[in-house]
């Protein structure tokens, strides 16, 4: 993936030297207008929603949609050229990196969730496979009470799935539920003292503990230096070979571009 990452850094680079030397402001100029259509990962909606808000206070004359269904559905519509932006939550696969041209923008965690009551705090990357895989199935396995380990997960095809199960090292992992959306895990965790769960960072609230892994917090300074295990990209995805429309590519380069760190911060991801 990094030659296209490249290729496709490159041409959005190219596009910030023809609006500087054209005059224009941001991330397109004035009078930019055209139709964007986005489609992809539901991990990526709430700061994508941002980012399309604070770029149509500059441009209101491009009309930017997304679709959250998945990052799946996001891979084959930039494949297939049906959605000006694919967007990912996971890493591509072998087969796929030569159908798009892709470039992460930023970085989410995956915060690893337990009940408020639970005593764990911390597990090994080791003991949450084992937990996943079905081989550790008491708490008290991993210093917690005696109580059976209740396991909740995204739903198969899901980039949230797909991105944990990579990166936990999980073939099949063992769910007692399987949830649609980080929220509902999230509520599902803070209703029941012994269940297990994960969501992105920028979805969890107070209700539940975010354990750390191998005694790494999750935070934006170990999710930008890798030293947070579960933790993966945010991909914007174009059909490969195909040069993107202009309010395309502007809108692209102002997702990389300085003026929307915060935005991007504020959502709970780490730009990258």
């Amino acid at each position: 993936m990094k030659k296209k990452a490249t290729s496709l850094l490159a041409l959005l680079l190219a596009t910030v030297v023809l609006l500087t030397a054209c005059g224009g402001g941001g991330a397109g100029g004035d009078g930019l207008s055209g139709n964007v259509l986005l489609n992809g990962s539901t991990s990526v909606e709430r700061v994508i929603a941002a980012l399309i808000e604070a770029f149509n206070e500059e441009h209101p004359g491009v009309t930017l949609t997304f679709n959250p269904t998945g990052s799946g559905a996001g891979i084959t519509s930039a494949t297939e050229g049906t959605a000006d932006i694919g967007l990912s939550s996971r890493d591509l696969r072998a087969e796929e990196v030569d159908a798009v041209d892709a470039i992460t923008f930023a970085i989410d965690g995956l915060a690893v969730l337990v009940h408020p009551d639970n005593p764990v705090t911390n597990l090994t990357l080791d003991q949450l496979h084992g937990i996943y895989a079905g081989e550790i199935t008491n708490w008290s396995e991993v210093g917690g009470n005696d109580q059976p380990i209740a396991t909740v997960g995204r739903e198969a095809g899901s980039g949230s799935r797909g991105a944990f199960d990579d990166l936990v090292g999980l073939d099949d992992p063992v769910h007692v539920q399987e949830l649609t959306s980080g929220g509902a895990i999230i509520t599902a965790v803070a209703q029941n003292p012994y269940a297990i769960g994960y969501a992105s960072l920028s979805a969890v609230n107070d209700t539940v503990t975010v354990l750390t892994i191998d005694d790494v917090a999750i935070n934006d300074v170990t999710l930008r230096d890798g030293s947070y295990p579960v933790a993966r990209p945010f991909l914007m995805m174009t059909q490969a070979g195909v040069e993107p429309s202009e309010a395309t590519r502007a809108f692209m380069e102002f997702v990389l571009s300085p003026a929307a760190t915060e935005i991007i911060a504020n959502a709970g991801v780490v730009q990258m």
